[in-house]
């Protein structure tokens, strides 16, 4: 079976730390698949948030997650704080992709816990369809 493999940048621009919480682990006692997607949505929001966006306040806009893939390094358990680490690129007419690099923060060395890529799609929630990234948005975030 192939496996998925990420190239992440290798410099970052944004990182934020969340700590883990009891209801984001899963039967297994560790954080489960749909809550690493829940804590990327967050990294990403703060991410957003640096260039006075928001998912649907995107220069007017809206954005659209329109694929997604995580590699799994480390579990992730109840209380310890995750850096999460998030950078833009591959921007073309429509979008751009966003890379995030999960990390466990431990006292001698940061745990490497997943590595993820989320394709980001400009969406025109009036009329329905995709629309071009607008030109101050590229601007903003393509540095």
């Amino acid at each position: 079976m192939n496996r998925i493999k990420i190239n992440l940048p290798k410099e970052f621009s944004f990182v934020t730390t969340i700590k883990i919480r009891i209801t984001d682990l899963n039967y297994g006692g560790h954080v489960g698949n749909d809550r690493i997607l829940a804590l990327l949505q967050e990294a990403r929001q703060e991410y957003l948030l640096q260039f006075g966006y928001g998912e649907l306040d995107f220069e007017g806009l809206g954005l659209i997650m329109a694929d997604v893939a995580i590699e799994y390094k480390s579990e992730l358990k109840y209380g310890q704080t995750v850096a999460i680490s998030v950078q833009a690129a591959d921007f073309d007419k429509l979008g751009f992709d966003l890379f995030y690099k999960m990390e466990i923060i431990a006292e001698l060395e940061n745990i490497l816990a997943a590595k993820a890529k989320t394709g980001m799609v400009c969406y025109d929630y009036q009329t329905k369809k995709k629309t071009n990234i607008p030109e101050a948005a590229l601007l903003k975030m393509s540095i």
